[in-house]
């Protein structure tokens, strides 16, 4: 539980961090107020690492420009037409923004700036009242006019004003109470919720790239699945990731199967403790990540009852990937991730067969050719995928895999398993047969590299012959 007495005493320390301490003496050297203000003056409060500074002035960006240019190793005014300035004050970069009264037209997302003059006109124009804190320096005195600090003790997201009118200025911002519900482990109120669950068809005026940008924050935080369970429950998900509510399936009492909506969040959660163990400086692994939470998609479209109780779904790792590479699309996500995770979907039973027999060097060659740059990420979500109660099971399951990732290893030492790539390149199939550039050397180099996957290294004469005894038969 927060220490309310501890969680103001830092504020003193946040005050004293020597960017803080620098602008504040140049703002009040000029006459001007500034406070630090949101994301950095709520973190400091519970007792968490703070970055980004922001600060919120009296002073219009004409004034922020001219006080910060002495002090700033570089500066930057592509926000000032929202005066904000962006500039790096002792190797530190930071916003500082005129106090701002925006409104909007409520057919778009994007604000028409008008300056205010007072700090707390500012704070409640802003997502929720534990960011619409500031705290006022030098003076260190924090200002909190819609009790952001009781809410924090509490552990609630709620909006500075009636919630229906904050989500309707900007619905983005019932996007982001999903993600600070799973950054600070809150709870979104009553009253936000329902407005959620009653706006959120007006996410569809907000771009998919903002959309795309709240849900990759999201996935980005310790234990996304709160705000996951917050899009699902309330229904906005529906607007941008149906596919998630939809794995909520419904269950008869003839035909039982696994839930597979909570096996998805477990997965996501299992994916994420074995990424931090395997890579514990690494940034979170995004692409993984949806991944573990889309790799079932596949399975209400393919799902089967059959006789006996029996519940079927043949090739949803197919289906799924496409279902995902669709959905990605529509949101803008950039091609690297989006190839990643419909690969990693398409792929995350092909351990399985590997389970129930060993396989031969051949098959491991072809995971690994498979998977490619994903492998690393494909070790991780097969494991994440076994959810079974039954210890006997997922022991074998665990044993098996450490099983072929051991083949993998002693592969890699034997083969240069990473760039599998036949024993001849194009060039010297042309001129073993002597032919020109064209369909027939992509035909030969296949041939080989199918005999590379088969057979491991043979060397180049014994791939020459191989490769003029199939030209001669081939049809």
């Amino acid at each position: 539980m927060l220490n309310m007495a501890e969680g103001l005493s830092r504020l003193g320390a946040l005050a004293a961090n020597p960017v803080v301490a620098t602008l504040a003496t140049a703002f009040a050297d000029a006459g001007f107020e500034l406070a630090v203000v949101g994301g950095p003056v709520r973190d400091a409060i519970l007792g968490r690492e703070t970055h980004d500074l922001d600060f919120t002035t009296n002073a219009r960006p004409d004034d922020i420009l001219r006080i910060v240019k002495p002090i700033a190793s570089t500066h930057w005014d592509i926000g000032r037409a929202f005066g904000t300035i962006g500039a790096r004050v002792r190797s530190e970069q930071v916003e500082i923004t005129t106090y701002r009264a925006d409104s909007y037209d409520g057919s778009s997302r994007k604000p028409v700036v008008e300056f205010g003059d007072s700090i707390h006109g500012d704070l409640v124009r802003r997502d929720f009242t534990v960011n619409a804190m500031a705290l006022q320096v030098p003076a260190v005195k924090l200002v909190d006019p819609t009790s952001g600090v009781e809410d924090l003790v509490a552990g609630i997201l709620r909006t500075p004003i009636d919630p229906d009118v904050s989500f309707g200025d900007d619905p983005l911002r019932m996007l982001r109470a999903a993600r600070f519900s799973a950054q600070l482990d809150f709870t979104v109120d009553a009253a936000t919720f329902a407005a959620i669950e009653k706006l959120r068809e007006t996410l569809k005026i907000v771009s998919p790239e903002r959309v795309q940008g709240e849900l990759v924050r999201l996935m980005q935080t310790d234990d996304p699945v709160r705000g996951i369970r917050v899009l699902v429950d309330s229904g906005l998900i529906e607007e941008f990731l149906p596919e998630v509510s939809a794995l909520r399936l419904e269950v008869d009492e003839h035909h039982h199967h696994k839930d597979v909506y909570e096996h998805s969040l477990t997965v996501v959660r299992q994916a994420i403790e074995l990424e931090r163990q395997r890579n514990p400086d690494s940034e979170p692994d995004v692409a993984l990540r949806i991944a573990a939470l889309l790799h079932d998609i596949g399975k209400p479209r393919t799902r089967k009852l059959e006789g006996g109780g029996a519940v079927t779904f043949h090739h949803h790792d197919v289906v799924g990937s496409r279902m995902a590479r669709k959905r990605l699309q529509a949101l803008r996500f950039d091609g690297d991730t989006t190839d990643a995770v419909a690969k990693l979907i398409e792929l995350h039973l092909r351990f399985f067969g590997y389970a129930e027999g060993a396989w031969t060097d051949s098959a491991v060659r072809r995971y690994v050719r498979d998977a490619g740059a994903q492998l690393d990420q494909l070790h991780i979500l097969v494991r994440a995928d076994v959810t079974t109660r039954n210890k006997r099971k997922a022991s074998r399951l665990a044993a098996a895999y450490d099983d072929i990732e051991r083949r993998i290893v002693e592969l890699r030492e034997q083969e240069e398993l990473d760039s599998i790539r036949p024993d001849l390149d194009g060039n010297q199939i042309q001129q073993i047969l002597g032919i020109p550039p064209g369909r027939e050397v992509g035909e030969a180099y296949r041939y080989l590299l199918e005999i590379r996957l088969d057979e491991g290294v043979i060397g180049a004469d014994a791939a020459a012959q191989r490769l003029r005894e199939w030209w001669t038969t081939r049809p």
